[in-house]
């Protein structure tokens, strides 16, 4: 017999060799029925291994991460199995879940094209195959028996990634008539899956490679039930209407240049202005908590990122060395701002009642983003960081931590982000290696981290090996109005850098220590959180924020000179605001300024004139009767207090 613990810490005893579906049917009938992967041990793993020893257990469904994973998982091979039926000799990359669904990507041969016109035949072909409920067994095998068969197949793609892996750890999967190269897990059978939708073919090259050929990849997302493909369908239709890319160009916010060069983006002047007003608005509140702007060169000697230990991580990610006449000098354009600030701190001497530093900069980093990788705002080569880095006593970590908590819970409720969880992301355990720094360091800033983020009561979740290589850190979870995760704001502690740095205060003991380093960015990147907040609010920005906050519709042209007057008195309160003077009906104008989600629209004819007066229509609420021009500045000033003021 083995003990099996479960979530609420409760022992039970089965047999050695259950597995977890067979726990799950002796816990219920019906959970077994939506259980699709289990953690034995903090491994996932497939519901029919074996379980052969004292372990704690987590049962997986769909709603959670893990089930959705092993459930995608499955039906990427699915697809390959439809796929191989269809194209014979058609040969496999990788299939991985994704973080909506699942890929594969495949060489279909010479001369064969596959298209979204032929999804609808491998949809088919999967739905026939998954009905069938063939079991996916799992076996472990060695790296010459694995590499004799897909020799033999003639899969180059699966040899290649064989021949990097150790032997001992290599295990295959098999579905129907297909085998696959895979450490799993993957659901009991087939028949799990109910709803299929592939979505898109797109080009990729083999391992990110643009010098390796390029692959068709095929998109897909599936279901335990129909109902639930029917409400992602729905939900895509609202994201397709959404698209910043799509938004960004009818606001005239932001722009790309084939010349210019792909991933740089361009800001147009509504655009600009609507970027200025969100580092204004970090500004006033950085300095409320006592932060210095700084500014950094855009470029910086590679032995600084050399030092700081980025050119080591993120070299190849980078764009290439910038020579310079004097031999053996290089610069690379900055792929991150905390080197530079690092340099800031160690200028002069610093004593323990200098500490906490606080430097912020809206500061541009670069990195040379895969073309194919490239979308929009949310994917590019040069974007601004609204970084900030504080160096504080150890003492003090746990109450600056706290602090930053506080100033992007903040920038969440200003901006209508209501919905979001906290990521705790902490190195992995079993992989040391990849990470720089000693174990109490590391130690000592996940418990900082867990800490404040239960004295501030945050809804947590606890991530192994998410943590930036130098530190564990804090990631802020936002669900948009649709439904959609978006990683948004971060906190990361860092005792690493100022040991690479040699960085230093002295103490009240008149010795030498070392600050601890915080690093943050509420805003992650302005231009993806101007992508998520676009697509968030589908272009109807709040009131402080949004380009133009006021159009006047004149009813005739004879009333153009109040119009006039109107804008006037409005563009002197700092009330954004145009007028719409062209000759067509009334109720035209309103339609086509609520398209351009404008949120006010002040209607002036005769009456509003004679009694020095605006008729108030609000986006999405209609009429809001008639108020006096100063009465609607007091108005408009209370609602945009309203939404920057919380307890």
């Amino acid at each position: 017999m083995i003990k099996i613990t479960f979530p609420d810490h409760s022992v039970r005893e089965f047999e050695e060799g259950i597995n977890g579906l067979e726990i799950a049917k002796s816990l219920s009938n019906s959970l077994a029925k939506e259980v699709l992967a289990i953690t034995v041990d903090d491994e996932l793993r497939d519901l029919t291994r074996p379980i052969t020893k004292d372990s704690r257990i987590k049962l997986h469904k769909f709603d959670d991460p893990e089930g959705k994973h092993a459930f995608w998982h499955s039906s990427a091979h699915l697809m390959a199995e439809a796929l191989e039926t269809i194209y014979p000799g058609i040969k496999f990359g990788i299939g991985p879940a994704i973080e909506n669904g699942f890929y594969y990507d495949v060489d279909p041969g010479d001369g064969v094209v596959i298209s979204d016109a032929d999804l609808s035949r491998v949809e088919e072909k999967m739905i026939e195959l998954s009905r069938q409920g063939h079991p996916f067994i799992r076996k472990e095998v060695t790296k010459k028996e694995v590499l004799d068969f897909f020799t033999k197949k003639g899969d180059e793609y699966k040899t290649e990634l064989i021949n990097e892996l150790e032997d001992g750890t290599i295990s295959t999967y098999t579905s129907g008539n297909f085998v696959d190269l895979c450490r799993g897990p993957h659901l009991p059978d087939t028949g799990f899956i109910k709803a299929i939708k592939l979505l898109n073919v797109a080009g990729a090259y083999w391992r990110g490679d643009e010098k390796r050929k390029q692959l068709t990849r095929i998109y897909g997302i599936t279901f335990p039930k129909k109902s639930m493909l029917d409400e992602y369908l729905v939900m895509l239709e609202q994201a397709k209407a959404r698209d910043h890319r799509k938004l960004g160009k009818e606001l005239e916010l932001f722009m790309f240049s084939g010349k210019v060069g792909q991933g740089l983006p361009m800001w147009l002047p509504k655009g600009a202005a609507l970027r200025e007003r969100l580092e204004n608005f970090l500004k006033k509140v950085q300095k409320e908590y006592g932060y210095q702007m700084v500014i950094t060169p855009h470029i910086g000697q590679k032995e600084l990122y050399q030092t700081s230990g980025h050119w080591e991580k993120y070299g190849k990610d980078s764009f290439r060395p910038i020579l310079t006449p004097q031999e053996g000098e290089e610069f690379l354009l900055k792929p991150m701002n905390c080197p530079h600030h690092c340099e800031i701190f160690k200028n002069k001497p610093r004593s323990y009642k200098d500490l906490p530093i606080r430097y912020a900069e809206f500061g541009t980093v670069y990195r040379y983003e895969q073309s194919g990788e490239l979308h929009g705002l949310t994917r590019v080569r040069g974007f601004t960081q609204d970084d900030a880095h504080i160096f504080c006593r150890p003492d003090q970590l746990k109450e600056e931590f706290i602090k930053v908590i506080d100033i992007i819970l903040y920038v969440f409720r200003a901006l209508e982000f209501n919905d979001f969880t906290a990521q705790i992301s902490l190195r992995d355990p079993n992989d040391k290696e990849k990470y720089i720094g000693t174990d109490e360091n590391w130690e000592k800033a996940e418990k900082a981290i867990i800490e404040a983020s239960a004295e501030k009561g945050l809804n947590t979740t606890v991530e192994l090996g998410e943590a930036a290589f130098y530190g564990p850190k804090l990631d802020f979870m936002v669900k948009d109005a649709i439904g959609r995760k978006w990683q948004l704001g971060t906190i990361q502690v860092d005792y690493n850098l100022p040991e690479r740095f040699e960085l230093e205060y002295t103490g009240s003991d008149d010795q030498k220590h070392r600050p601890v380093m915080i690093h943050r960015a509420p805003f992650g990147s302005l231009e993806r959180f101007v992508a998520v907040l676009i697509e968030h609010t589908a272009g109807k920005f709040p009131l402080w924020l949004t380009p133009d906050q006021v159009v006047i519709l004149p009813i005739s042209e004879k009333f153009h000179d109040y119009s006039k007057k109107v804008l006037n008195i409005l563009n002197n309160s700092d009330i954004r605001t145009l007028i719409d003077e062209r000759s067509e009906k009334i109720g035209k104008k309103i339609r086509d300024n609520e398209l351009k989600r404008i949120p006010y629209l002040l209607i002036v004819g005769e009456k509003e004139e004679q009694t020095n007066s605006v008729s108030v229509r609000r986006q999405g609420e209609g009429d809001k009767g008639s108020m006096s021009i100063e009465d609607f500045i007091i108005y408009l000033n209370k609602e945009i207090k309203d939404q920057l003021t919380f307890n």
